[in-house]
């Protein structure tokens, strides 16, 4: 028998101090925008009243979010509920490894194979943040876990609450997540997992059917263009097809993520100018989203790849486990998942890692959880391939890190000089907020300025039901347009702060709106404002002319 300490030492203590341990000395920093512009949508700066209803993810949370924001605004209560549940995740993750091991190799041995798994496959989750990791790691680790304590009822309640927190912030991470660990949780448990699974399968199905059937009208239909703005923005599922004038200035409104003009961005523009060219896609673009796949896979994930090399090699030397059929359709299972991923819609970092984690972390317990006689060789092999992967990739990191804080500090330059350039409007127009929030830190809010609100033009948010509610407070109108013209005239109180590119199709949306006969809104340039993003932000006013716009 080995020394041994607490199994919460492993579980709980070391997860929490590691997470810690990458907060002070690394910093954390956002991956997308999406998440601050979640985060300013809760707490009610670009939408007239604290939005508790996303739609889309965080389904129940962003009201529970959404009040905590309006009781105790000081607290960043993003932050602080999302990475609660990635330290959940991360200890669940640490309770699996540690269960496999304890008892049959050194405990420091133990330590050292979960430092290194978080150094190499798990900080990235905790240093570029996104919300999107949480539900894929929560969902599959949580399985994990109740599937290899089968016996025990309490860790069936954890398993399945973590599967059901983690559909409530994205169902589609989660069932993905099912998806990849359903071989684990088979090895861990067998016919017995059996239940679990089920549970799981029937929220994700019936959960699923109640949204879909209790959303509103606006709701279905902005859920619908969710979906057509991402297979064209995301996916490059679409070859363009306008029939009008019309029509390509609405394909190029949504390519900006400009989606708040109902009349020209809508479901109807994707039916009648997109089409889905099969061959085309196929000899075209998907050799050139599995090349990028293989290629982000082999050169930000090295580490996960060398892992399940390592894994792989001692599957093969083993007469008994290389005879085990199952494990070899799971690997080609979690390899067209992974690439189909890529190449039908999307692998990003903040997808891709979590379930290589997974996918790891299920071969491994294939591989451990008979071989009482061999684990001591088994993770001493996995041990030196990691600690050699640690170098390369701590080098990674680190020119990580710098390229997040220059552009944190870009992004926060930005604010400075929008919040300067705007006082002391008490509305302000802009795209200046989808540059600046990516890398902002989920722990340190934007000052963007007191009982301002904030209109954005562009970005996925702005088809949101929310954002005509926001037109309508302010104006008394929906339609983009007739907002924009009624806030034009009121000068004192509007600053409008945009991009060239922005304006240019503002301007080009104002035109195909109005008469000929009529007198043309368009936008004009106040002054430039220095920054060092290569479309340099400008202060615009609105101004109307008589003269027809061109």
């Amino acid at each position: 028998m080995f020394p041994r300490w607490p199994r919460y030492v492993h579980s709980l203590l070391l997860p929490a101090a590691l997470l810690l341990v990458t907060g002070l000395q690394l910093g954390c920093y956002f991956e997308t925008n999406d998440d601050l512009a979640i985060i300013q949508l809760i707490r009610g700066v670009t939408a007239a009243g604290p939005v508790g209803d996303l739609h889309l993810y965080l389904h129940g949370l962003s009201s529970l979010l959404a009040f905590l924001c309006q009781t105790w605004p000081a607290v960043p209560w993003y932050g602080v509920l999302l990475f609660g549940l990635l330290y959940g995740a991360t200890a669940l993750a640490f309770a699996i490894i540690d269960r496999l091991l304890r008892g049959r190799v050194p405990t420091w041995k133990i330590t050292l194979l979960l430092v290194l798994f978080y150094g190499t496959l798990w900080l990235e989750h905790a240093l570029w943040f996104n919300y999107l990791r949480v539900p894929v790691l929560l969902a599959g680790c949580g399985l994990l876990y109740a599937a290899q304590r089968h016996g025990q009822r309490w860790a069936q309640v954890v398993g399945l609450g973590a599967f059901v927190v983690a559909w409530l912030i994205r169902p589609s991470a989660a069932d993905v997540a099912l998806l990849v660990a359903l071989p684990g949780v088979w090895w861990l448990s067998g016919r017995r997992a059996m239940p679990l699974a089920a549970g799981a399968l029937a929220w994700a199905l019936v959960a699923g059917l109640s949204v879909a059937l209790l959303r509103l009208p606006t709701e279905a239909a902005y859920r619908r263009l969710d979906v057509l703005k991402s297979n064209l923005n995301d996916y490059q599922l679409y070859q363009l097809r306008p029939q009008s004038a019309a029509d390509s200035l609405g394909l190029e409104l949504a390519a900006n993520w400009m989606l708040a003009d109902s009349t020209l961005v809508n479901e109807a523009l994707f039916t009648r100018a997109t089409k889905t060219d099969v061959p085309f896609f196929r000899q075209h673009v998907a050799p050139l989203k599995l090349r990028a796949t293989i290629l982000l896979l082999i050169r930000d994930y090295f580490p996960a790849l060398l892992a399940m090399a390592t894994l792989l090699a001692w599957v093969l030397a083993h007469p008994d486990l290389r005879r085990r059929w199952e494990f070899w359709l799971a690997l080609a299972a979690w390899a067209v998942l992974l690439l189909g991923l890529g190449v039908v819609l999307k692998l990003p970092p903040r997808l891709a890692l979590p379930l290589l984690d997974l996918v790891v972390l299920s071969a491994l317990i294939f591989v451990l959880r008979d071989q009482i006689e061999s684990e001591r060789r088994a993770v001493r092999a996995l041990v030196l391939v990691l600690g050699i992967a640690a170098l390369p990739y701590a080098v990674k990191t680190g020119h990580r890190r710098q390229m997040l804080r220059a552009e944190q500090h870009r992004g926060l330059q930005l604010l400075r000089e929008m919040r300067r350039r705007t006082y002391p409007a008490a509305v302000v127009v802009t795209d200046v907020l989808e540059l600046a929030y990516k890398a902002q830190s989920p722990w340190r809010r934007p000052r963007l300025g007191s009982n301002v609100l904030f209109m954005s033009v562009t970005g996925w948010y702005t088809a949101d039901p929310s954002q005509a509610q926001l037109r309508k407070h302010l104006t008394g109108t929906t339609d983009v347009v007739l907002a924009l013209q009624s806030l034009a005239r009121r000068r004192a109180a509007v600053k409008w702060y945009l991009t060239p590119t922005t304006a240019y199709l503002l301007n080009k949306q104002l035109a195909l709106r109005t008469a000929p006969a009529e007198p043309q809104w368009r936008l004009v340039t106040r002054e430039r404002v220095g920054s060092s993003y290569t479309s340099v932000p400008r202060l615009y006013v609105m101004a109307l002319q008589t003269v027809k716009y061109r």
